[in-house]
Parts: C-alpha cells; structure tokens; sequence
C-alpha cells in the first residue's frame, strides 16, 4: 500500500461556470504525433471537456485517465487533458493506458497558471503542475461545468461530471 500524506490545498481563484475559458496554444498530442492546437480550434466541433492533471506516471493521473477512459466520456464530447509533460511522455502514457484521449503539453505551467490552478509541489523547489481539474467548455467558450481539487491527492465525483457531460 502507498503511504502518502492528504493535504488540503489553498484556496484559489480559479476559473468557474459563467466565465469565459482562457485560450491557449500548445502542442496536442495523439499516440502518432502531435501538432499545435489551439483549445478553441477544438469549439469548432462541439463542446471540450478539459482535463487538467498531474505529470504522466504519476498514480492520480493514471486513476482519472484509466476513470475517465473506462466510462468512455468521448462518446459524449471531445475530452483533452493537459500537463507539464512532455509530448513524448504524453505518447508513452496515452499508449499504455491504452486512451483515445489527446493530450496538451504545457511544461512552464503558464495555462494553469491562467486557468487558477497552480499547484506548487511539496518538496520540489521551482516545480508546479496543475492541480487536478475538469472544466466543460461549450462551443462559445463557456464553461459550463467546472470542478477543482481542493486536496492532494483528491478525485472528481465522477458520476457528477457524467451527469453534467451527458446534458
């Protein structure tokens, strides 16, 4: 059994429903390659749900993907996650969780930064990742759904965010 510490996080001025998604361009990456995608290119075709979550390999990231792909939540929307690693990591980790999901890659942290969910990570001097999130955007650019953690580790009400992805 892993033995971790659950440490509440600060409060945070994040991004919410009602408010306009920041936009951002960063590589978007598939198990073949990746490209730079703007995230409202992707309004184009209906609405996103954005997932923010830790750096690839870590456990809370392999729980929300191995979550979110066994409920198929892309037969509702278009999902996309984003975190600091890299492009190759991305690749190794879409293909061993074996996901239909594309990645962003923001290793500088700056869209977190933008969306207010910067997480500083304990013990790592200088490093910051998001801290695990999901906003649905609508084809406007509307969030219409946002949930944030407010612990570390901490998980989505997953049948919440089904709920609110299926309307």
């Amino acid at each position: 059994m892993v033995d971790f510490d659950v440490v509440d996080l600060p409060e945070t001025d994040h991004v919410d429903v009602g408010d306009t998604a920041p936009d951002f361009t960063r590589p978007l990456v598939n198990e073949e390659y990746w490209e730079d995608v703007a995230l409202s290119d992707l309004f184009e075709d209906g609405p996103v749900l954005l997932v923010f979550h830790p750096m690839d390999g870590a456990f809370p990231a392999t729980y929300i993907w191995n979550e979110i792909r066994d409920r198929n939540w892309g037969d509702h929307l278009q999902v996309v996650g984003l975190s600091i690693s890299s492009p190759y990591e991305h690749k190794t980790f879409i293909a061993a969780r074996e996901m239909d999901y594309q990645l962003f890659s923001d290793p500088a942290n700056e869209v977190a930064e933008s969306y207010g969910i910067v997480n500083d990570l304990d013990g790592m001097a200088g490093i910051e990742e998001p801290r695990p999130a999901i906003f649905r955007i609508d084809e406007d650019g509307i969030v219409d759904f946002a949930w944030v953690a407010s612990e570390w580790p901490d998980f989505p009400d997953y049948d919440a965010v089904e709920e609110a992805i299926s309307n």
